[in-house]
């Protein structure tokens, strides 16, 4: 049987065989669309899950100290702009491990003794001791009638 095309419109029997996903001509394409929808939803997912991923190191740091938070912010964005995944690794260990604190210590000794010793934050005085007068006798001062 010959598909014989009559004023326009192919016959019936022409088109049956054909997948529901073929699109006759001038009509919409509802598969492409949908394909393209979830494609791009599909790529703005995947890029937010991998934002969130390269974030991790840094939101883990953000507990700890300012200093351990900001070494992992660098290391992150190192890793972002040169894709070099050791510089992510390093910044997910810094940020999973503590580093100690040893200048709250140490301050708080400095203070301590500073009470201890009665010395006052602010400028230091003169260490030197103050020099002795000589005392002037009080006739002298007064001066003698006789001259």
């Amino acid at each position: 049987m010959e598909v014989v095309e009559e004023a326009g419109a192919l016959h019936p029997a022409g088109t049956a065989h054909l997948p529901f996903f073929i699109t006759p001509p001038g009509q919409t394409d509802w598969l492409l669309i949908a394909m393209m929808l979830l494609l791009v939803g599909a790529v703005i997912g995947i890029g937010v899950f991998y934002l969130k991923l390269h974030a991790l190191p840094e939101h883990m740091a953000h507990r700890g100290q300012k200093l351990q938070y900001e070494l992992v912010a660098v290391l992150g964005l190192l890793a972002l702009f040169t894709h070099n995944h050791i510089f992510w690794i390093v910044g997910l260990l810094l940020a999973i491990i503590p580093i100690p604190d040893f200048i709250t210590p140490i301050t708080s000794m400095a203070h301590s003794l500073g009470r201890m010793a009665d010395r006052v934050d602010g400028p230091v005085a003169d260490p030197s001791p103050p020099t002795p007068t000589v005392p002037v006798p009080v006739a002298a001062e007064r001066g003698s009638g006789h001259a």
